[in-house]
């Protein structure tokens, strides 16, 4: 699943230092190479402005000690459309930066990253400004989901979770006087099964609700953070579960305030 190369887009910020540096990570655990993306903006597309964009690129692969590994790609247009056409590029995994709740230049933050990663042809990992690139993967915090197409969520995870040795926690979030739907009671019993059969350490966690909100993704925060979770593992689309509420929570997730990265299909 993970055997073609890394797409990482790059902005030049110090966020995106730590989108490279992920990137660098994962490329060598898998051993692939890494495509570093730059989107130009205007004032960036003169010959002089090409060059000072290069020049920066390679000194963000040198910081990451990624620069035998990495490739440079410069594309102009608009910037979430330019990464979303790239993504079908013979690439299997994209890294990216965002600047969380707070924003950034491009806004790339809330809706604006739930709908590039949406958009995205491969699978999406997003890291914030104060990611701890040192314990990525190193706990995974898979919540159960009712989606029909779990399976390619479980691929990434349990392809990632080998590389890095992980320990997978099945998180659930038990509500009270409410019962889990048949497909998510289904899908819970697929991804036990699959665990076992890759032979990954996992934990199965049921955490019982403490408030009355309907929505999961503060619990499923403050459980990864917690137990100092180098992942959250997400669908990006929403299932016909929690369809009306989950946008919104999704965002939540891939901006979360404490700076965990996300993996998304």
């Amino acid at each position: 699943m993970l055997d073609k190369d890394i797409l990482c887009a790059t902005d030049l910020t110090p966020t995106s230092d730590h989108a490279v540096r992920a990137a660098v990570l994962v490329a060598g655990r898998i051993n692939v190479q890494i495509t570093m993306l730059h989107v130009l903006m205007k004032q960036e597309r003169t010959s002089e402005g090409k060059d000072q964009v290069l020049e920066a690129m390679r000194a963000q692969a040198k910081k990451a000690d990624g620069t035998g590994r990495v490739a440079f790609k410069l594309l102009e247009g608009d910037f979430m459309k330019r990464i979303a056409e790239e993504t079908a590029n013979d690439h299997s995994l994209m890294v990216l930066g965002t600047h969380g709740p707070r924003g950034l230049r491009q806004k790339l933050f809330g809706a604006d990253i739930l709908k590039l990663v949406r958009h995205s042809s491969i699978p999406s990992l997003v890291v914030q400004d104060r990611t701890d690139t040192e314990q990525l993967f190193e706990r995974i915090v898979l919540p159960v989901a009712a989606h029909s197409d779990i399976d390619r969520l479980l691929d990434l995870v349990c392809a990632l979770g080998k590389a890095f040795a992980s320990e997978v926690h099945l998180y659930q979030l038990m509500r009270p006087m409410e019962e889990p739907s048949e497909e998510l009671l289904a899908n819970r019993a697929k991804m036990l099964e699959r665990l076992k059969r890759e032979s990954l350490r996992y934990i199965e966690v049921n955490e019982p609700s403490t408030t009355f909100s309907i929505g999961f993704a503060e619990p499923t925060i403050r459980y990864a953070e917690r137990i100092g979770a180098g992942c959250i593992a997400i669908m990006s689309r929403a299932s016909d579960e929690y369809r009306y509420i989950a946008d919104a929570e999704k965002e939540r997730l891939l901006a979360n305030d404490a700076s965990i990265p996300v993996l998304c299909i």
